[in-house]
């Protein structure tokens, strides 16, 4: 352990100066990395995480550009860390840089690979400045890092970094960077991004350091323990205006039709919440075990946590209501998580996890289900999951690989229609621009829209999934890893269930072939395009509540037919666009 003395108290106007210069330090790291990155998921679609931790691996501050699933896991990624080079017999000194994805140690996946930089203040260990991000690729069984869908162990899913000190007291270790450009696709845009993140790292320590030199190490470390603890007030506050009580609640993944093992067709989720006086735990007993040789099993510290954290912290201290709560270890405090060794939200190693992206979503969601039953007015409805494709293929001998997040949709919630094609829960990555495509792969979007007259009609309705078209350009391959084909987002008190996502392949030839929402790598032909349709989150609501207005500026935008409106909301339209009110209100009476 490093240096972690506090003072006993500080005043408040001092700890949210410092506050303030914590973020401002996790803003600028984010904002430095995506500027210096290289790819696209990076430096458009800001799939990172950037953080600053004390010397026990207590997060004091995040990137408000970061992902809740880049940033969520960092402390988990130090302690990994802290643990692999205590085995070793090693330790942090100055000058090191820590290469570390080992998701059996803290990390997220193999591909979000985190740097650490052990910060020093006097010859003493002060903290951590922490950069993680998702890597295009990683050297493993095919080209791209999302869709390795048929990895068969932790193996076959790319390079293992476990506390690689790629800078060791300074020193460049330049051999572990030639086995990386060696064994990884579209190396020149990997390393480049590796070495961002670095840069980004060195600028979190020397601000910190410069916050040091400014307020003094005592200071510092006092307003932190300060915002830790307040973080820690809100959320224990929030829980014990709960009733106390156990909720339970069951999510589905699409699993593996083609099994001959059923338990491998229904991959179900099992939720249990406890709440006792400032206190919760989350319990995933019943959850379905572990798939030994297919990758969409989740590292528990790295990916459940994180859904859970994000989850709650999301749901009982809304930002609107209580503001903007520092994000720090605190909030964590009151959470406990229980997941029975060798499930899906457990696995032991070496369970590949590579895929655990859309499995993790479902934790989110089925979580919010069974919070339903005891905040009803905080949750939404059941929610849209998301697609990530990577597009890969040779230009004279040399790979490009591309990352494409398809967005899914968020239900209904009270007040709120659902948020139309958006990345969703713990992903928030944003949309990467057409141009950008277009511009740096042989890759055509030739329809990008939302669908039409599909949202889960309820008193708030359900959001949109989009529909996007990419034609290859020239012959290369492409992998899926996705959710959301086999089972609809689920409607919540009397709102209609939403649409499930759909993938489709049509040929340069014309033939067309409806394809699961997990694919290993499959080549393809210029001319080729994918169609991929967005699952619709669901509805909120009694449909026949929604006032006949609303209706009809959906009808108006084009959201809803008026086939929709009069048979999903009793609603009569004329042919004028006007409401037809003595109608619609014998229609709603009778249905009533």
């Amino acid at each position: 352990m490093g240096v972690q003395t506090k003072s006993a108290a500080i005043d408040p106007i001092t700890a949210q100066v410092i506050r303030g210069a914590l973020e401002n330090i996790a803003v600028e790291m984010g904002h430095k990395l995506a500027r210096m990155s290289y790819s696209s998921i990076i430096r458009e679609s800001e799939d990172f995480g950037c953080a600053l931790l004390d010397a026990d691996g207590q997060q004091l501050c995040e990137s408000s550009h970061s992902t809740p699933l880049q940033s969520g896991p960092i402390p988990g990624y130090v302690r990994g860390i802290r643990r692999i080079l205590e085995e070793r017999g090693d330790t942090f000194r100055p000058g090191d840089v820590i290469m570390h994805n080992s998701p059996y140690h803290g990390a997220s996946h193999g591909p979000d690979v985190g740097f650490c930089i052990p910060i020093f203040y006097k010859d003493e260990l002060i903290g951590f400045s922490v950069t993680t991000a998702h890597h295009l690729d990683i050297g493993a069984l095919t080209p791209g890092s999302c869709g390795i869908v048929d990895a068969v162990d932790a193996y076959a899913e790319g390079l293992q970094f476990k506390a690689i000190k790629v800078y060791e007291q300074g020193k460049k270790n330049e051999q572990v960077w030639h086995m990386l450009r060696d064994n990884i696709r579209a190396s020149h845009m990997v390393t480049g991004d590796m070495e961002a993140q670095i840069a980004a790292a060195r600028i979190g320590a020397d601000r910190y350091l410069e916050l040091i030199a400014k307020f003094g190490l005592e200071k510092v470390l006092a307003a932190s323990e300060d915002l830790m603890n307040y973080s820690d007030t809100m959320l224990r506050n929030a829980i014990r205006n709960l009733p106390d009580g156990v909720y339970y609640a069951e999510g589905f993944l699409d699993g593996y039709l083609d099994s001959p093992d059923p338990e491998r067709r229904d991959l179900k989720i099992a939720v249990t919440v406890t709440i006792e006086g400032s206190e919760i735990t989350v319990d995933f007993t019943g959850t379905s075990r572990q798939v030994d040789d297919r990758p969409v099993n989740m590292p528990f510290e790295g990916t459940v946590d994180v859904a859970v954290y994000l989850t709650l912290r999301s749901i009982l201290l809304d930002s609107t209501i209580y503001g903007n709560i520092p994000q720090n270890s605190g909030l964590t405090r009151a959470i406990k998580i229980v997941a029975p060794e060798g499930t899906l939200c457990n696995p032991t190693f070496p369970a590949p996890t590579i895929a655990r992206f859309c499995s993790g979503n479902i934790v989110a969601d089925t979580l919010m289900k069974a919070l339903g039953q005891v905040v009803p007015r905080q949750i939404s409805a059941g929610v849209g999951n998301l697609k990530v494709i990577a597009y890969s293929g040779l230009t004279n001998g040399n790979y490009w690989v591309y990352m494409d997040i398809m967005e899914g949709s968020y239900g209904g919630r009270f007040g709120m229609d659902g948020m139309d094609a958006v990345d969703t829960l713990y992903a928030n990555t944003r949309n990467n621009p057409i141009e950008d495509i277009e511009s740096h792969y042989p890759l055509r979007i030739t329809r990008y829209e939302l669908q039409d007259d599909v949202s889960a009609p309820g008193q708030w309705r359900g959001g949109i999934g989009s529909v996007r078209e990419v034609q290859f350009l020239a012959d290369g391959s492409f992998s899926v890893e996705g959710d959301g084909h086999k089972y609809a987002p689920w409607g919540f008190m009397g709102g209609i269930d939403g649409r499930v996502g759909q993938l489709l392949l049509t040929t340069a030839e014309g033939r067309e072939e409806n394809l699961p929402s997990k694919i290993p790598n499959r080549r393809a032909k210029a001319g080729d395009k994918l169609t991929m349709t967005g699952p619709c989150g669901g509805g909120y609501g009694d449909p026949k509540k929604r006032s006949p207005q609303q209706v009809l500026s959906d009808v108006l935008d084009g959201y809803v037919s008026k086939d929709t409106a009069l048979r999903a909301y009793g609603v009569v339209i004329s042919e004028s666009g006007e409401i037809d009110e003595d109608a619609t209100n014998q229609l709603r009476g009778a249905a009533q």
